[in-house]
């Protein structure tokens, strides 16, 4: 049986909807954020050193890393939801899946850690100087850098329905994630109307309803 160690609004939240698109049968252990600092509990440690989720375990190993884990889960369990290695789109898919977390996170969370500082609990005359290494790092990396990113995505997204083309596949769920926090942290992000679609057509997927059943509260569906 496989088990999903699922922290809330976190990446595992697309482990279970892969799992529910598979159809195949999984526990959930379940992990809360420090409601201060937003970090996973130490609980995690006792799974894996780092104590990041996702975190899964199949057969007597624990699998991290998203990416690796949507691998695994796909050539064990769903071949379907990949293209075959002479299709036109397997490169796409292998692109797709590492773009998510080396392209589009980084600088995701580079602004989530800007827009933090400009929250901290800082003495009233540090509180300007916070304010403006904040308002730097968004107008001259991650302001910019998510931009071109998600204009890439559009475009893409405009020739294609899903990553992978005309089929829907685990490149499209990995994607999901900071599609979803773009959504909800990028100034101006309905002016991508070919994300903006993606993102609903996703969230009208009955194995993403499920997962969401399944999982609890998730902020950014």
């Amino acid at each position: 049986m496989i088990t999903v160690h699922h922290l809330n609004n976190s990446r595992s939240q697309r482990i279970l909807w892969l799992l529910e698109e598979i159809d195949v049968d999984y526990d959930i252990v379940r992990y809360q954020r420090d409601a201060t600092t937003m970090r996973a509990p130490h609980e995690l440690r006792q799974i894996h050193p780092l104590g990041k989720s996702p975190l899964i375990t199949d057969q007597g190993r624990t699998y991290a890393e998203s990416a690796a884990i949507i691998e695994y889960l796909v050539d064990t369990y769903g071949a379907q939801l990949k293209p075959g290695a002479d299709s036109e789109h397997y490169r796409d898919y292998v692109y797709w899946l590492h773009f998510s977390e080396g392209s589009l996170m980084p600088p995701l969370l580079v602004k989530l850690i800007g827009d933090r500082l400009t929250e901290a609990k800082v003495p009233f005359f540090v509180k300007p100087i916070v304010k403006s290494i904040s308002r730097q790092i968004e107008a001259n990396f991650a302001g910019p850098e998510i931009s071109a990113l998600l204009e890439f995505i559009d475009d893409h997204l405009g020739k294609n329905e899903w990553f992978c083309g005309d089929e829907f596949s685990a490149a499209d769920i990995q994607m999901s994630f900071p599609l979803e926090a773009s959504a909800a942290r990028a100034p101006g992000f309905s002016r991508y109307a070919n994300i903006v679609s993606f993102v609903d057509r996703i969230h009208a997927r009955p194995a993403y309803q499920a997962a969401l059943e399944r999982g609890g509260a998730y902020d950014y569906a």
